[in-house]
């Protein structure tokens, strides 16, 4: 199958992105064991940048991992990633795998960490003409990897209770799946925050999740536009007794929960709240203040 059109960096060269190959024996291959973010690049600029590399640096660490190379270098190779690719509207991902040992040794100190970077043509989970309808979801029984086994405040790729709970969701006639913790609380779905909204006012789940960046950006949205939020337990009678519910990602920015388990949310339809947030989420998008050009980038 062809992949995307796109340019990646890896083995410290820029290659096409059908060329980009990583070594069978890469512990990211093996054993999930690697560390990612994504940044979107939006009318030729990147969306708060700044913090997506933060989170990368910090996931990094967390997992005792080392990056080859520098803060400004590594922005410096997404940049002529994106530019190389020509694409004005990009998804531009960067990870660091634990690499490979040359004796093949199970002692993960002895792999030479691998950074690779990409981009490709923007993806979305759901699409500007589907946000009327919005996402279908269902609640799966599956539950999401315990934070205290793996910590999802590491954007990782132990994806596999996500995977089984799409299968669940598809069985349901769903499109996407939400998974629970031990406690039967929500906590997230495969790539997306989720929120509701009850009374005017906002709640997300506080724990059992990735911190994730248009996350952040909707909290601070909101404080903004002077919405009161509240990070806390969310159960699934929260999102199934809603006034309204979205969902957040890179992948899409703010996105309208309109149905789950088969119910609607309440009318079925994008509530007025997430209908501003929408709204100013994507004039953010222009603001020097959230984001900056990939040539403004590349000249630094």
């Amino acid at each position: 199958m062809p992949a995307p059109p796109g340019v990646a960096y890896i083995n410290r060269e820029f290659v096409p992105i059908e060329n980009a190959k990583i070594s069978v024996l890469d512990w990211g291959f093996l054993h999930s064991d690697a560390t990612y973010d994504v940044v979107h690049v939006w009318k030729g600029r990147f969306f708060r940048l700044d913090a997506h590399i933060d989170r990368f640096l910090e996931s990094a660490k967390r997992i005792h991992l080392s990056l080859p190379v520098g803060r400004t270098e590594l922005e410096r190779i997404l940049a002529e990633c994106t530019a190389r690719s020509g694409h004005d509207d990009a998804y531009v991902e960067m990870i660091l795998t634990r690499g490979v040992s040359s004796a093949f040794s199970r002692d993960p100190r002895d792999a030479v960490n691998q950074l690779i970077c990409f981009a490709i043509p923007f993806g979305w989970i759901l699409k500007p003409e589907q946000r009327e309808e919005g996402l279908l979801v269902a609640i799966s029984d599956i539950q999401r990897i315990p934070a205290e086994s793996v910590d999802p405040r590491v954007k990782n790729y132990h994806w596999l209770d996500f995977v089984m709970g799409l299968y669940d969701a598809f069985e349901r006639g769903a499109g996407s799946v939400i998974l629970k913790d031990g406690s039967g609380n929500l906590t997230e779905g495969p790539g997306f925050n989720i929120f509701v909204v009850k009374d005017g006012r906002i709640a997300t789940p506080d724990r059992g999740v990735l911190e994730g960046i248009t996350r952040r950006t909707v909290l601070e949205i909101a404080g903004e536009l002077d919405i009161r939020v509240e990070q806390r337990t969310v159960s699934a009678e929260d999102l199934l007794g809603a006034d309204e519910a979205f969902a957040t990602s890179t992948a899409g920015g703010v996105m309208p929960v309109t149905r789950v388990n088969g119910s609607s949310v309440a009318d079925g339809k994008m509530g007025p709240i997430t209908k501003q947030l929408i709204e100013t989420y994507w004039a953010k998008h222009s603001d020097p203040s959230w984001s900056v050009g990939v040539s403004e980038v590349l000249s630094r």
